[in-house]
């Protein structure tokens, strides 16, 4: 699985795509997660199979949302305090339920 997560500058959302590599079990170690700039979604979103966006640009989640879907990829808002916690097992478990319900639309 590849997991996108999108802010604005990065910083913080790198920590929580750290939080997450953290969380992979051993059989989830081929997983990809990565924290790129919302400016670089239209170029880079169809790479993987999930976005996770910051909860602080919240404000873009329609327009990605509108762009992914025709590509089935979900995109979702991050929970604020899983995002301020650094909640990397929460987050990862969020995405893989993202997937699996697209997967069963």
């Amino acid at each position: 699985m590849k997991i996108l997560l999108c802010c604005d500058a990065g910083a913080s959302t790198s920590m929580v795509a750290a939080s997450m590599r953290k969380a992979l079990t051993e059989s989830e170690q081929h997983f990809v997660i990565e924290a790129k700039s919302s400016q670089l979604f239209s170029d880079v979103y169809k790479n993987y199979d999930v976005v996770l966006i910051g909860p602080h640009i919240r404000y873009k989640k329609a327009g990605m949302e509108k762009e992914a879907q025709q590509d089935n990829i979900p995109v979702e808002i991050i929970d604020s305090m899983d995002y301020a916690m650094q909640n990397g097992a929460k987050i990862l478990a969020f995405a893989k339920q993202l997937r699996l319900d697209a997967d069963n639309k």
